[in-house]
Formats: structure tokens, C-alpha cells, sequence
């Protein structure tokens, strides 16, 4: 086998959506998710049942072995009921659909906030990234122009005092790649903290934008849906209360088997009774207040994060616009810079432009590049915030 193949580490494909997906799959959300839908199955089952609680038995034997001793025996067995209070059983599944849709909102709105930490640090590699490449290029051109007034040095074309600034260049663009590499390593690290993986796999050229949303992709925000279905389970959890003023009542059937002494006969008997607690008073009145309580919370922060989130929705198409026109004057100014550089890069090697001017030159065009790249991802980044705003997650 090749040894080559066990000296790759394992590899993230270089895409934002498989990233997400990575992530995603190792956070607690996602890993509970599965029993957190048990869960709630179990109570709508448990809604549905006919009784609130399962039926007990009740077995006793009384005797006067211990103390006289005449062969009075006693036996007794039952079972006893409990019985929903009037309304229980259908808030009780009313719920039970609520806290269902709960999970499932709850969910949703755990992996847009994931979405916004991805995006974040995918945008910040991509930015990183782009500058170690444009470091890596002024490096290349600044060593070409340092042999190239080598060669026109000993040539005795150009003083020894320029050859010592090309290699300052040089010196300098080296320290401009170490610095960049750093920082993109950095940014490296951080998404594989974020998906658990040995390594990204670099992509080349700029990664594709998400796909900009359209006045169709506008779904109601996971983050507004989960106050909604939380304020639902506060104000079906506040009904149910209401309805369990007090403990749930059992119906009781039992049979007992008797006899008052030796060689009497045993008498059977069947006994059907009922048992009522009383109202639970405070403390039942301390329920219904905490979950109404809960509810107006909910209802209260909805009407907040709606707000919050129009906001957000609408500073994220001025961003986008912002950032297409960023772009649109970048990539001129690149276009500009580079044509300016190869015709100064013609005068330098035909004696007519001094060393520092073309390093100048070099310098802008660089700098042009540099600004174009990195408008391409603001423009790829704020995309994604806008669709960070209006509730979707990567593509």
C-alpha cells in the first residue's frame, strides 16, 4: 500500500454547507434530538390513555393470630382508578402537541444560531485565506524584481543602494506572508473547533456565494417560531393547571373475603367507592401564575425579536447593495492597477522608471488586488448575513 495515502489527514471538503452539516452533527441539540422526540411521543401517549395514572392494587390481610387468636380472618383486594378532572385530559393533549412542535422549533432555531457562528468563522478563513494568497503573489513579484536588479546591478545598470532596497522589498513580503499564514491558520483552527475535523481542504479561488434570497425564500425565523411554540406550551401548560385544581380522584374496587372465627363461614363482599381530595389552594394558584407568567415572557420577547429581526433583515440588504458596489469600484481599480504595473514593470526594464517608483507601483497594484479579493467575500459575506437574517441556513 502506498504510505503517501495514511500521511493525508483526514480532509473537510472546503464548502460551507458540508461545514455546517459537520458541525451540526457534533452539538447537543443534535444529538438529543432523537430522545427529546421519544419524549414528547410519550406524553401524547400518555394523553391519550384512559386513565392519568396507572391503576394500583391494593391487597390486606387482618388477623388476630398475634393477640387472641379466635380465627377472625380478613382479606381484602382492590384496585383503584385515577380519574382525569374534568378538561384534563384534553389540555393535558393540547400539551403534548405543543411541547412536539416545541422541539422541533426549538431545534431549528439551535441550528440557525449555529448557522451564524459558521458563517462567521467560514467568511473569516475565506478572508484570511485571501490574503495569504495576495501576500504569497507581492512575495513572488517582489523576488522577481530582486533578481532582476541583481542582474542590472552587476551589470552596473543599478547602484548597489537599489539592490539593497529590492531585497528590503523582499524582506518585507516574506514577513507580510508569515503574518497572513498565521492568521489564516488561526482561522483554520477556529472552524475545526467548530466540525471536529483533522484538516480543511483549501479551495482554490474564492468560495461561491450563497445563493441570494428571493422575495419567495422569506419563511417565518426559526428564533420567532421557537418563542411562538414557547409561548404556546406556556399557555397550554397555564390551561392545564387551571384545570388541575386539585389531585386527581380514584374510583376504587375491591373485594373482601371474611369470617369472625374458627368454623364460621367466610362472607364475601364487593365495596366500589370513590376518593375526592380537596382543592390544593396556593400552591395550585402558584402554578397557574408561573406559567402565566411564562406565557406573557414569551409573548413579550416575540414582540421584541420581531422587531429586532425586521431590523436585521433590512440593515443586511443595505450591507448587500453596500458591498456590490464596494466590489464594482475594486475590481475597476485592480483592472487599472495591473495595466498601470505592466506598463511601468516595461519602463523599469528599460531604464526609464527609478526602482523606488516601481516598487511603489507594485505596492498600489498589490494593494488594488488585495481590496478587489476581499470585497468579493463582503459581498459572498453579506449574502449570507442577509440570509443569516431572514431565517436560512447555508446552502
Amino acid at each position: 500500500m502506498n504510505a503517501g495515502v495514511y500521511a493525508q489527514p483526514e480532509a473537510l471538503p472546503a464548502n460551507l454547507k458540508d461545514v455546517f452539516d459537520a458541525a451540526w452533527a457534533r452539538q447537543p441539540e443534535s444529538q438529543a434530538l432523537l430522545m427529546r422526540r421519544d419524549a414528547v411521543q410519550a406524553q401524547r401517549r400518555a394523553a391519550a390513555a384512559w386513565t392519568p395514572e396507572p391503576p394500583a392494587l391494593e391487597i390486606s390481610n387482618k388477623t388476630d393470630r398475634l393477640t387472641r387468636n379466635d380465627g377472625a380472618r380478613e382479606l381484602e383486594a382492590g384496585i383503584a382508578i385515577p380519574l382525569w378532572l374534568p378538561g384534563e385530559r384534553s389540555n393535558s393533549g393540547a400539551l403534548a402537541d405543543a411541547q412536539t412542535a416545541a422541539v422541533e422549533s426549538r431545534v431549528e432555531a439551535a441550528r440557525l444560531r449555529l448557522a451564524a457562528t459558521v458563517r462567521e468563522a467560514w467568511w473569516n478563513w475565506e478572508r484570511t485565506r485571501i490574503d495569504a494568497d495576495i501576500a504569497r503573489g507581492q512575495l513572488d513579484n517582489a523576488r522577481r524584481i530582486a533578481t532582476d536588479v541583481a542582474r542590472r546591478a552587476k551589470a552596473g545598470d543599478l547602484a548597489q543602494a537599489d539592490q539593497h532596497q529590492a531585497d528590503g522589498a523582499v524582506a518585507a513580503a516574506e514577513a507580510a506572508v508569515a503574518q497572513a499564514e498565521a492568521g489564516a491558520a488561526t482561522a483554520q483552527q477556529q472552524l475545526k473547533a467548530l466540525t471536529g475535523s483533522v484538516a480543511l481542504a483549501a479551495p482554490t479561488g474564492t468560495s461561491p456565494a450563497e445563493v441570494e434570497p428571493t422575495s419567495s425564500d422569506m419563511p417565518i425565523h426559526p428564533a420567532l417560531n421557537e418563542l411562538q411554540d414557547r409561548a404556546a406550551v406556556a399557555e397550554r401548560t397555564a390551561a392545564l393547571a387551571a384545570k388541575q385544581s386539585r389531585a386527581n380522584p380514584e374510583l376504587t374496587l375491591s373485594t373482601t373475603r371474611e369470617r369472625g372465627a374458627f368454623g364460621e363461614r367466610y362472607d364475601q363482599a364487593i365495596t366500589v367507592g370513590i376518593r375526592i381530595p380537596f382543592g390544593a389552594g396556593p400552591r395550585h394558584d402558584s402554578r397557574v401564575a408561573a406559567a402565566r407568567a411564562d406565557a406573557v415572557e414569551a409573548q413579550a420577547q416575540l414582540a421584541l425579536d420581531r422587531a429586532r429581526l425586521q431590523s436585521e433583515r433590512e440593515a443586511a440588504e443595505v450591507r448587500v447593495n453596500a458591498a456590490r458596489t464596494q466590489l464594482a469600484a475594486a475590481e475597476r481599480r485592480a483592472t487599472l492597477a495591473r495595466e498601470t504595473r505592466g506598463f511601468f514593470d516595461k519602463s523599469f526594464r528599460l531604464g526609464e522608471t527609478d526602482l523606488p517608483t516601481r516598487l511603489r507601483i507594485e505596492a498600489e497594484a498589490t494593494e488594488a488586488e488585495r481590496q478587489a479579493a476581499r470585497s468579493r467575500i463582503e459581498l459572498a459575506s453579506a449574502i449570507s448575513t442577509w440570509r443569516q437574517a431572514l431565517g436560512l441556513l447555508p446552502q
